[in-house]
């Protein structure tokens, strides 16, 4: 089982364990910490997490900024890949399109998702993996909306 994934598993069953998740998470690479995510989901081929709408994510129009939902985006993205990826591969990311579609007026869910033959192609020098994301208002109105490109190669021995 891939470390994230069983890192999440064993902290979900602690009181408290989605938030120590996060923070753990968070420490891997620090500018997530910034967006304080709440992790909620995380399994093969699919990873939730939640930002909280506070002053620190807010743009002048009291809305959370765009730079937030794409770090939120990529963390999500990170977690499903981290948790997907079978162990002979590696992965980095190569390039994030995203539309604003809605303002950011609440607490935004971040999800990235993948379909699992996506992982089992063809190795050679390397191939595209696209991720789905997609940020999503408290009330259901998708806010932003795109694809996170990944390329994933073989492990080096």
């Amino acid at each position: 089982m891939p470390a994230v994934l069983d890192l999440w598993k064993k902290t979900s069953a602690l009181p408290f364990g989605h938030r120590i998740f996060s923070i753990a998470f968070s420490q891997k690479a620090p500018y997530f910490a910034t967006i304080r995510p709440r992790f909620t989901v995380i399994e093969p081929n699919r990873a939730e997490l939640v930002i909280p709408k506070r002053r620190g994510v807010h743009n002048h129009l009291g809305t959370v900024h765009a730079i937030a939902l794409c770090n939120g985006l990529e963390a999500a993205m990170g977690a499903l890949a981290e948790s997907t990826i079978p162990r002979d591969r590696r992965w980095i990311p190569k390039g994030m399109e995203v539309a604003y579609t809605a303002k950011a007026t609440s607490d935004i869910t971040c999800i990235a998702e993948t379909d699992p033959e996506q992982w089992t192609g063809e190795i050679g020098e390397g191939y595209d993996l696209p991720v789905r994301v997609r940020g999503v208002r408290a009330d259901g109105t998708t806010v932003i909306e795109g694809e996170i490109g990944l390329w994933v190669t073989a492990r080096k021995r």
